[in-house]
C-alpha cells in the first residue's frame, strides 16, 4: 500500500513524465501547423481539452475527456466505422 505522498514527492515520481507528454503535444501540433490541408473536429476537442489543464480546479481529467466525448445520451443504431476515432464530430458538450 502506498502512503499519501506531498507534493514534492508527486513532482519527484511524476514530473519527467508530464513534462515529456507535453512536449510530445507540442511537436504534434508544430507538425499539424506545418501540415497543408485544413484540420478536422479532433484538432478542435484537443485543443478545447488543452484549456483545461490551465485551470485550477480538482476536474481537470474530467473536463479533459469530456472535451473528447460525446455528450448526447441517445444510443445510435450502428456505429458509422470501423474503430475509435478519439473525438466526437459533434459540437462541444456544455461545461457542467
Amino acid at each position: 500500500m502506498i502512503s499519501q505522498l506531498n507534493r514534492t514527492q508527486v513532482l519527484d515520481l511524476y514530473f519527467l513524465d508530464a513534462r515529456c507528454k507535453l512536449i510530445e503535444i507540442a511537436a504534434f501540433l508544430d507538425r499539424v501547423e506545418r501540415a497543408p490541408g485544413d484540420a478536422d473536429f479532433r484538432l478542435d476537442a484537443l485543443r478545447s481539452a488543452l484549456q483545461h489543464l490551465g485551470a485550477n480546479q480538482p476536474s481537470r481529467a474530467e473536463q479533459v475527456l469530456l472535451a473528447f466525448s460525446d455528450p448526447t445520451l441517445d444510443p445510435i443504431a450502428k456505429a458509422p466505422g470501423k474503430g475509435a476515432i478519439g473525438a466526437w464530430p459533434g459540437p462541444p458538450a456544455t461545461p457542467t
